[in-house]
């Protein structure tokens, strides 16, 4: 079945940091703008001071309790950390993660066992046309890791996408989510340089709304990325394979 998607404009919002709640909220942005800013709402993080294993001060982000604490151990030469301690309820490992940003640290139940997990979302790079989050979730007792697709499974898996562009610099846009058709056009300027498919990568959000993971992954064409569209993924955990899966994929276009 075809869907045409109008033309529409939306708003831009950003990240709002914080942490322990099951309750986040997400909002569209503009058209041809980074589809990263999403905003993510909950009860104010607890951020305490410690040190690496260099003796270096820094921050411990919490989830709202304190059931989950997240420290850097390591930090490279830009004051990054790529290596992190995770503490659920006094048990710890850690990780090779890296953290550009004030991670968002929650404890709660996404798994639907009525048993909470350590959900840890972080930024890993920001720029003015990009932003990219991480998600991990971890078994709050063992402190495994329970994978979570990333957006180039995502998009391997369940996305096709075809960019035609017209004499008067039109696009034609063609995109296949889970078997579901979109079609949208694009006007840009005729000295554009377009590739027949959408690139991936640039922009990558995650939430998390009343226990659910979402995430939004932005479709761009051109080498400086112009976003067109952005794909809203839902997941669901998966029991018998222990992890989640994509459960649902909508697309949205930035038509103009």
């Amino acid at each position: 079945m075809k869907k045409e998607i109008g033309v529409f404009m939306v708003v831009s919002a950003v990240l709002l940091s914080g942490c322990g709640s099951d309750d986040s909220g997400s909002a569209n942005q503009g058209a041809g703008e980074s589809p990263s800013n999403q905003v993510a709402t909950q009860p104010q993080q607890e951020t305490k001071q410690g040190t690496t294993e260099s003796g270096q001060e820094n921050k411990i982000w919490s989830s709202e309790n304190n059931e989950v604490k997240v420290s850097p151990v390591k930090v490279n030469k830009y004051g990054t950390p790529e290596v992190v301690s995770v503490e659920v309820n006094g048990v710890n490992k850690e990780f090779n993660w890296q953290v550009a940003e004030e991670p968002r640290v929650f404890y709660t139940d996404v798994t639907g066992d009525n048993k909470p997990e350590a959900v840890i979302l972080s930024n890993i790079g920001r720029g003015s046309d990009t932003s990219v989050d991480e998600l991990h979730v971890l078994n709050s007792e063992d402190l495994s890791e329970i994978k979570v697709p990333n957006y180039e499974k995502v998009v391997a898996e369940h996305i096709e996408t075809q960019v035609t562009k017209n004499d008067d610099g039109n696009l034609a846009i063609k995109v296949k989510a889970q078997g579901e058709d979109y079609e949208f056009s694009y006007d840009v300027d005729p000295g554009v340089k377009v590739q027949n498919k959408l690139n991936f990568g640039g922009t990558v959000t995650y939430v998390l709304d009343n226990q659910k993971i979402f995430s939004y992954i932005g479709g761009s064409i051109g080498t400086s990325p112009i976003y067109v569209c952005r794909f809203h993924v839902t997941y669901k955990f998966d029991s018998l394979k222990n992890e989640f899966i994509v459960d649902q994929i909508k697309a949205e276009s930035f038509g103009k």
